[in-house]
């Protein structure tokens, strides 16, 4: 399908744009259960309807690659093809589901058995400055999120008990039923999924095994960074379940606009105005830069929108080699509110004629070529 064409991602999977990594999930794997080829055998519609949930899940899955449809659609994902590559943060969330998928259709494989889940990845957005951006900076964050409970070192059973294993599905977390001529599975209802129950919960917790509470994070900015950069901390996300592993936190990078400066690639670009006397005879200025200020030396006779190079005083390059240049857009005003000697030196020197105005020369001079 060519870009146009697509659909929003979030309209097929059928969720909100701020929906949560469990949510897209769980939309994926019930529509994904309906379309299946498997269960849909030469339906091409079907088969259609599952391959673009496929793709839609393989972006939204993944924080990265979500952030930028977000941000540019389908347009910023190159083409947006569904890959083989690249699915979830580092857990496994395409084998979770094909897992559940292929056991629901075929009365197999699926169950789990009190396996532990990964946590949720995080998403922490930060502010920085057009300098901070351009030098890196070391900052520490207050992250919310969920950890596991100390009391009960993250079982959800109260200190001095454990959890005991389901007996209506014998710790598999789910049961099967035969329908037609397959044999399906569903989560177990007494359990939840989960394989084990809980019979005295931890008062902390409330049998959870997580607790909400704020963590101060460091963070190190490196140099060179710019709107839409993440910074990935593994492992720093929300906790898992049952023992399983953490989620992953990934910090997004927004600069602020700065008055004076702006940004191209590695390089600053900073308009300067000068009046019409320096730009004509020449002058020297201080012209800020990112680390002060230098003195520069506008050339006599010089045209508005020149662009003057300093060199090496750009944005450091965030692979770590080389540094852009600052360049200077040279502005030429035209006086206004003119007293009466000024309206008096102007006629003069405009009466004074002489080849002083190469650029218009030659305009009306190809002017006068073209229609004589």
């Amino acid at each position: 399908m060519a870009n146009g064409s697509k659909r929003d991602y979030y309209e097929v999977l059928e969720v909100n744009r701020n929906a949560s990594e469990t949510e897209i999930k769980k939309a994926y794997r019930r529509k994904a259960l309906q379309f299946h080829p498997d269960k849909n055998p030469g339906d091409k519609e079907a088969e259609e309807k599952f391959k673009e949930l496929s793709e839609a899940y393989a972006v939204l899955s993944d924080g990265q690659k979500r952030a930028t449809y977000d941000q540019f659609g389908h347009a910023g994902l190159g083409g947006g093809g569904f890959t083989s590559e690249g699915f979830g943060f580092g857990g496994s969330p395409f084998e979770d589901i094909f897992g559940d998928i292929f056991g629901d259709i075929f009365g197999g494989g699926g169950a789990r058995r009190g396996r532990g889940r990964r946590g949720d990845d995080l998403r922490y957005n930060l502010n920085i400055s057009f300098e901070e951006a351009a030098f890196g900076l070391e900052t520490k964050v207050q992250i919310p999120r969920h950890h596991p409970c100390e009391a009960c070192a993250g079982s959800g059973a109260k200190k001095g008990t454990s959890p005991k294993t389901c007996p209506t599905c014998r710790g598999a977390g789910q049961v099967r039923y035969q329908q037609g001529f397959f044999s399906l599975t569903r989560p177990c209802p007494d359990c939840a999924g989960e394989g084990r129950v809980i019979e005295n919960p931890c008062p902390e917790c409330r049998g959870t095994g997580r607790v909400r509470s704020k963590k101060s994070i460091s963070l190190k900015i490196p140099a060179g960074v710019e709107t839409g950069n993440r910074l990935k901390l593994s492992g720093e996300g929300e906790a898992g379940t049952q023992g399983g592993p953490p989620g992953d936190l990934y910090v997004v990078i927004s600069v602020k606009e700065h008055p004076l400066f702006q940004r191209e690639g590695q390089d600053v670009i900073c308009e300067i105005p000068v009046s019409f006397p320096q730009a004509a005879l020449g002058c020297e200025f201080e012209v800020p830069t990112l680390e002060g200020k230098v003195k520069l030396k506008v050339p006599a006779g010089t045209q508005s929108g020149k662009v003057l190079k300093l060199s090496g005083k750009g944005i450091p390059n965030l692979q770590g080699y080389g540094r852009g240049d600052q360049l200077v857009v040279i502005r030429v005003e035209t006086p206004t509110r003119l007293t009466s000697r000024q309206k008096e030196l102007l006629e003069e020197f405009a009466q004074e004629g002489g080849d002083t105005h190469p650029l218009g020369k030659s305009f009306f001079d190809k002017v006068k070529e073209m229609f004589g």
